[in-house]
């Protein structure tokens, strides 16, 4: 039988993962010659014999994988035979455009996890274990292809023995490039805040968990930046990292030492405990069961967002530790984490009583990512390690693009082909250190994919330090409304063409009216989009003031359904407030639902004055429980543009409060009502498919609701899952009206 060639490219997620292994195990089980190396492009194989072989060889690519691999395309080519030898492994291509897909870091394995804790084995309690299933990617990658010499473990020789395991097909940790052991590897150490040593290796660990225990703070360098770490049973301890942090209310993320510790304080479903134990390990949002932790750690908050040890460095260490203990990103309110050993002894100075640092560098910054379960699936709130940089499908090929999001809640994202790298959180870019973060993650993302941008796409609201880098970039900008933006980025999310209508409700976003937009129904069309509907407009005394102080936006709602002010918020002096309604000062209008929320909260006395984003609305939404009455929404036209008028909602609101129903129950009927509005508009509009975006769909209690109300009406609802709903998700859907807008595709 003669023999011939065939030449593969695997695309995907193939780099990191122990995909060249799992390649050459199969080509050598068949009996097969040629090699596989990695290229800017993917995975490479060229085998060759006979046909049978072959045939099988290609079946396996095409329906087995490693654990971690995400393969996209499987594309092979027949060639004459050139008479290979043997079958290896070759150097990696340096050359080409950089198109495979960066692993995402990934949390230890089981295998690694069983090797830390056995005495007898070398890794013994060594908190830098990893192999190829597991262990950091994204955070240590310094360019394409994924490499040793390419990471930031180049500086770490390998001993004979690690070496051994890097050469052998058959050992897990064969091209595992941070593999490393105690002979060769990084260190840790535990720091005073001078900079001096206080101790190293496993005595550090023990260290840092007795100070833990003594209710002292402590900055713990990470996979992708530092955490700080107190009791979460500590009162004293949490309200003291709050007064230092300048975190005042803001609920903090805890890591549990172990699953029983979650499942014996919160409640968890299937879905979220598929979630807590992902290769991604993100912090997930759960119902508490009982009390228990220290009050302040997330006061007045039904949930808390609870995350597992990820690193072998935080099993050691919370196993030390013994209990859950708060683990918030180390930084001060507003600022980028921290990755830096002298960085951290600097930003973080007269907050961290002590540093467990360790000598593995960090390439670049990666918070821990959010998740919430809403209707048993999973989305994403916060975009970071564990799910960036993975890509999204573009509708269309295209040329290079960079979106550079917005103000809030800032990610970036460049597009090649026919797809769209979205970078991981970065943060508000209200500080000199968040903009400074937000351009090197802009040019860290353009360098690893080795892009030079043809065109920015950015955010309509000329004064967003996003927007004002687009136009530094000296290459075409376009500028993208920031509601379509989310549309399109929930589109994408769900792999959707128009025609669609996008029910786009968060805080503020500048429209195309020169208004301040949030509560619009946008019907996004193949050639264009029109505002087809939207919530009627309101005014915001004091503008900015206005979001910080929740009860000034209830006073205009009040204002505007004819009821005097101080009647329902009785002891908030108005009379200033509703002098500048009537002057018409710096009161700018604004259709947004989430100032909506505000202001019922206000009205409710749930939250008159917020201290973090998004409080007063949250803080409604975990206030409202219970059965209420069926809001009927008043006629409306039956043909765009739609104005969903709240007016009768909010007079039901204070009717109900005024007669002593429970708070609880009033909040609930407030959401419930509002997403009918949403089912009935959406009826009126006409269009099947309904998207359902923005930061206000964070809230599970309106995002249910509209769910089901849609499907009662016969319509088809749609909502976010990898991509956030809020302005972490807008550089995608900035790409996608980049690419409508050029309309003539290339590769």
């Amino acid at each position: 039988m003669i023999d011939c060639r065939l030449r593969i490219v695997v695309t995907g997620a193939v780099q990191g993962v122990g995909y060249r292994p799992f390649v050459y195990r199969a080509a050598t089980n068949l009996g097969l010659k040629g090699w596989v190396l990695n290229s800017p492009e993917g995975v490479v194989i060229e085998v060759e014999g006979n046909d049978k072989a072959l045939a099988a060889f290609e079946r396996t690519l095409r329906t087995e994988k490693p654990p971690q691999a995400v393969v996209q395309g499987v594309e092979s080519w027949r060639l004459d035979a050139v008479g290979f030898e043997g079958f290896e492994i070759r150097q990696s291509e340096e050359s080409g455009t950089r198109t495979a897909l960066v692993v995402p870091d990934l949390a230890t394995c089981q295998e690694c996890i069983l090797e830390i804790s056995d005495p007898s084995n070398r890794r013994y309690r060594y908190p830098f274990t990893n192999c190829t299933n597991c262990g950091p990617r994204y955070s240590i990658m310094q360019a394409l292809p994924y490499d040793r010499p390419n990471t930031t473990m180049k500086g770490f020789r390998m001993c004979p023995r690690c070496q051994a395991e890097y050469d052998d097909p058959g050992n897990r940790r064969f091209h595992a490039q941070p593999n490393a052991c105690p002979a060769c590897g990084p260190r840790v150490e535990l720091w005073s805040p001078d900079g001096d040593v206080v101790a190293r290796n496993w005595d550090a660990i023990v260290a840092c968990a007795e100070a833990v225990r003594d209710g002292r703070i402590v900055a713990v360098k990470g996979l992708g930046g530092y955490h700080l770490v107190c009791d979460a049973f500590n009162e004293d301890a949490i309200k003291e990292l709050r007064r230092r942090k300048n975190r005042e209310l803001k609920p903090l993320a805890v890591m549990a030492p172990s699953l029983e510790d979650i499942l014996n304080l919160c409640e968890v479903s299937q879905a979220e405990k598929e979630a807590l134990t992902s290769v991604e390990a993100p912090i997930v949002l759960l119902k508490r069961r009982s009390e228990g932790l220290a009050p302040s750690v997330a006061p007045g908050n039904p949930y808390l967002g609870v995350m597992l040890p990820y690193t072998p460095l935080h099993h050691l260490l919370f196993k030390e530790i013994g209990r859950m203990a708060a683990a918030t990103s180390g930084n001060l309110s507003d600022e980028p984490i921290c990755i830096d050993e002298r960085e951290a002894l600097q930003r973080l100075k007269g907050i961290a009583d002590l540093f467990l640092v360790h000598n593995r560098p960090i390439q670049r910054q990666v918070d821990d990512s959010i998740v919430r379960v809403i209707e048993n699936r999973l989305m994403v709130l916060r975009r970071s390690r564990g799910f960036a940089p993975l890509p999204v499908p573009l509708p269309a090929a295209c040329s290079k693009i960079v979106g550079l999001g917005a103000h809030l809640k800032s990610t970036v994202a460049v597009a090649i082909r026919d797809k769209a790298f979205l970078s991981q959180h970065i943060g508000d870019l209200e500080t000199v250190e968040a903009i400074m973060a937000f351009d090197r993650v802009v040019s860290g993302l353009e360098n690893l994919y080795g892009v030079n941008p043809e065109i920015a796409a950015c955010d309509g609201h000329p004064d967003y330090a996003s927007t004002r880098k687009a136009f530094c970039l000296g290459i075409p900008v376009v500028q993208v409304q920031h509601h379509l933006a989310h549309a399109l980025a929930c589109a994408a999310d769900n792999d959707l063409e128009p025609p669609f209508l996008a029910v786009t409700w968060d805080g503020t976003g500048l429209g195309t009216d020169g208004t301040i937009w949030g509560g619009e129904f946008l019907l996004v069309r193949q050639d264009g989009w029109d505002r087809a509907g939207w919530l009627r407009p309101f005014r915001l005394p004091g503008g900015d003031q206005a979001v910080r102080q929740p009860w000034r936006t209830a006073a205009s709602i009040l204002v505007e359904c004819g009821i005097e002010p101080s009647s329902v918020l009785g002891s908030i002096d108005c009379q200033g407030v509703e002098k500048q309604l009537k002057a018409g000062v710096n009161c700018p209008v604004t259709t947004s639902a989430g100032r909506l929320f505000d202001a019922i909260s206000a009205l409710l006395g749930v939250c008159a004055e917020q201290r973090f984003e998004g409080q007063a609305a949250m803080e409604l939404e975990f206030c409202a429980s219970g059965q209420t009455d069926e809001f009927v929404w008043p006629e409306a036209p039956a043909r765009p543009p739609l104005i969903l008028d709240w007016r009768p909602i909010v007079k039901d609101v204070i009717d109900q409060a005024m007669k002593g129903r429970p708070r609880s129950q009033v909040a609930m009927f407030f959401h419930k009502a509002l997403a009918s509005g949403i089912a009935q508009t959406a009826q009126r509009i006409g269009e099947k498919r309904v998207l359902l975006t923005g930061g206000c769909f964070q809230n599970r209690i309106l995002l249910e609701n509209a769910i089901r109300n849609l499907r009662n009406s016969g319509l088809e609802p749609y909502w976010h899952q990898r991509i956030p709903p809020n302005d972490g998700g807008l550089a995608v859907g900035q790409i996608v009206e980049a690419i409508r807008q050029r309309r003539k595709p290339c590769a």
